[in-house]
């Protein structure tokens, strides 16, 4: 079957790549473009030739595979059909519809005219993936819009919209029909006999102002400072202005080569797929389709609910607020007009899509007026015995078929369900803070959560532009779970002689945007403690006094100025006094102090954190190791790079886990053993990708290793 289809408008020929869901750029699709191109260019009735996509997207960009796998790719290439295209006599406009990213753009840059629809939009996010662009897009994206914007563009992988796109000058114009105004535009260039344009011939954007490059690469984040492809993408577009055409498409490729064969790239290609695989609930019944979510309501109106009800408005859904306290409402929704205020000030909404979000949110006092919506989210204080009332009430009031949910980090689904006469249709959707913002979805299913309402839940992510995962019932789910052997070692460190900057100086120097107890000073040491007195240890455990005598003190954190660390503004300031206390605290235990290596604090602090995720996958509350990175790469910082713990784990080697949890279990306690599942993963050679995914019926709490 043919993935490009060749059709004539009269005089202008018109190639229409077909390769559902997003025309990638195989190698059938490079192949048909190819001779469409070779076809239209013999044929003396064709004056001019227009390369759009069907199905509503020009290309999404290459094949993925192809690139992982590292091979040689069969000819044609997108770098050989770009020769080809370039070498063309005739006018070759670019008709964009939907999407144009990656290859995808490159294949329309190298156009000599593009026009885009209205709601279309492109792209170079191939940063993303640990790679910068293959096909001159370095090159290509700089000469038309200017070295800036290519730095600001390829470097975050942004999608650039239409009209910013025709402002910046890689589209020429935007209309719709987009196609029919690209023939259009076809004729009119043939008629004007205007000279063609090679793009990457164009030098007239190339100005570059000052110190740009070194000011750019001073400006980039935290985040980006242990990364390969950044710094390529910068050292590229920097190539594509100094350098001639050829020696910097030249340098482009070969940076190109060097991120694809790094380690960076496999990491994040992991995490690709493993976003997309997370999506799969294996179990799940054909006929359990979800439910459409037209309407839906927030149970409280303060930082979460605020944060979860500006997710909906945002995805178009109306959404009602309820506090029963008229003030508390009023507080409530002035934060989220400020924080609407806020993205419209720093350009990443329009006022006039702000406007329309803030009228999707409807503040309530009264429980009757949530009657009507398909789902309702309760984000009240983090209380079991408040949640259970408010789902008590909330069962008596909506609607039979609505689904009731909680934004719980770490209570028992189970526990809120009993208080309803519907536990088929309560569910947990853990959201992460700030709401609007986190990528991450933690849905969580009860014992008797029905198949519909999973399906329901895990589609809503999708909807709400969030990456979901679904994990099984227990304290504190998938990610809190771990985090709690994480935190605790980080605080037994302190007392055997780290100190809190050097801890956070390794974690951040490992990619975290901060570290374990710089987290805990912005989050509050006093939640931190609150959420420590509602857990049971066993026997053979203990919690380090360290958080309880800061907490003592009044040092909470940012918000009192002073925790782990002395705060002015939010620059944190070593405190000798904090080394007091914790120096106190190991004489009181009877600890010798000592220099402790950094790669011991990492280890400590990340084998615990697997481990934990070992007995979570074995017990299926993950349905798969892959669906715990990608809770921890999205929820919790751990760096995309690296590609997540369970994967980073399995390239350092599972036996250096297994290693240190024997280590640290005579002194620790019974669960920082080894986890069953590493142990014989490691004696047969194995590793977490060759397990098969668990199914989605319910395990009742975690028992083993759960923190319950």
């Amino acid at each position: 079957m043919s993935v490009v289809d060749y059709t004539l408008a009269g005089e202008v020929a018109v190639l229409t790549m077909r390769n559902p869901p997003v025309n990638a750029l195989a190698l059938g699709v490079r192949t048909e473009i190819s001779q469409g191109l070779e076809r239209g260019a013999g044929d003396a009735a064709v004056s001019a030739i227009v390369l759009t996509g069907a199905g509503g997207c020009f290309s999404g960009g290459a094949d993925i595979n192809e690139i992982a796998s590292g091979a040689a790719l069969t000819p044609p290439t997108l770098r050989d059909l770009q020769m080809q295209m370039e070498a063309l006599r005739k006018p070759l406009i670019a008709a964009i519809d939907g999407i144009a990213l990656g290859g995808g753009l490159e294949l329309a840059l190298t156009c000599h005219w593009r026009l885009a629809g209205r709601g279309a939009k492109v792209g170079l996010p191939e940063v993303k993936l640990g790679l910068i662009p293959g096909a001159g897009g370095t090159v290509r994206f700089t000469r038309l819009a200017g070295p800036e914007a290519a730095l600001e563009a390829i470097v975050s992988g942004a999608q650039i919209a239409a009209e910013q796109a025709r402002e910046l000058c890689l589209v020429d114009a935007v209309a719709d029909p987009v196609l029919e105004a690209a023939i259009d535009f076809a004729r009119a260039i043939v008629r004007e006999r205007r000279p063609l344009r090679i793009t990457s011939e164009m030098t007239e954007h190339l100005h570059v102002k000052g110190s740009l490059f070194a000011d750019f690469r001073e400006k980039l984040p935290p985040s980006a400072r242990g990364q390969l492809a950044p710094w390529k993408i910068i050292e590229a577009v920097e190539a594509a202005c100094t350098r001639p055409k050829e020696e910097a498409l030249r340098f482009e490729r070969e940076a190109f080569v060097a991120c694809r064969d790094s380690p960076q790239r496999r990491a994040l290609t992991h995490v690709f797929f493993a976003e997309r695989e997370a999506r799969r609930i294996p179990g799940l019944p054909t006929e359990a389709a979800p439910r459409p979510i037209h309407t839906a309501a927030v149970v409280g109106a303060g930082t979460m609910g605020g944060g979860i009800a500006m997710c909906f408005a945002n995805s178009g859904i109306p959404v009602k607020v309820l506090e029963v306290s008229p003030e508390a409402l009023g507080r409530g929704l002035a934060v989220v007009r400020r924080n609407y205020e806020s993205s419209v000030t720093r350009g990443r909404l329009t006022q006039s899509r702000a406007d329309r979000a803030l009228a999707l949110i409807e503040g309530v006092t009264d429980y009757a007026a949530l009657s009507t919506a398909d789902i309702v989210i309760e984000a009240v204080f983090e209380d079991l015995k408040i949640k259970r009332e408010v789902f008590a009430q909330l069962d008596r009031i909506a609607q039979p078929q609505a689904i009731l949910a909680t934004n719980t980090s770490t209570l028992d689904i189970d526990a809120l369900a009993a208080s309803t006469s519907r536990p088929q249709q309560v569910v947990g959707t853990h959201f992460f803070s700030p709401a609007n913002v986190m990528r991450l979805l933690e849905n969580v299913r009860g014992q008797r959560t029905s198949a519909q309402t999973l399906a329901t839940v895990m589609a809503l992510g999708r909807t709400l532009g969030k990456v979901a995962v679904l994990a099984g019932n227990c304290d504190g789910f998938i990610g809190n779970r771990m985090l709690m052997f994480y935190g605790s070692e980080a605080e037994f460190l302190l007392e055997e002689g780290a100190t809190p900057e050097q801890i956070d100086r390794v974690m951040e120097g490992f990619g975290f945007a901060m570290g374990p107890l710089a987290v805990r000073d912005l989050a509050g040491n006093d939640v931190g403690f609150l959420i420590r007195k509602g857990r049971k240890l066993p026997s053979d455990e203990r919690w380090s006094p360290i958080l309880e005598r800061l907490v003592a003190e009044g040092r909470l954190g940012q918000k009192t100025g002073k925790g782990f660390y002395r705060y002015e503004g939010r620059k944190r300031i070593p405190d000798p006094h904090v080394l007091s206390i914790i120096e106190a605290v190991s004489r009181e235990r009877g600890i010798a102090r000592r220099q402790i290596p950094d790669e011991e604090i990492l280890e400590r602090l990340l084998h615990p954190l697997v481990n934990e995720g070992a007995r979570i996958v074995e017990e299926g509350i993950a349905i798969r190791a892959s669906d715990i990175d990608v809770v921890y790469v999205n929820g919790y910082g751990f760096p995309a790079w690296k590609g997540g713990p369970m994967f980073w784990a399995e390239e350092q080697g599972l036996a250096r886990v297994v290693h240190t949890m024997q280590r640290l279990a005579p002194t620790h306690g019974a669960r920082w053993r080894p986890a069953a599942l590493l142990e014989r993963l490691v004696a047969s050679g194995e590793g977490f990708r060759t397990l098969p995914a668990a199914t989605a019926a319910a395990p009742g709490r975690g028992a083993t290793g759960s923190g319950a």
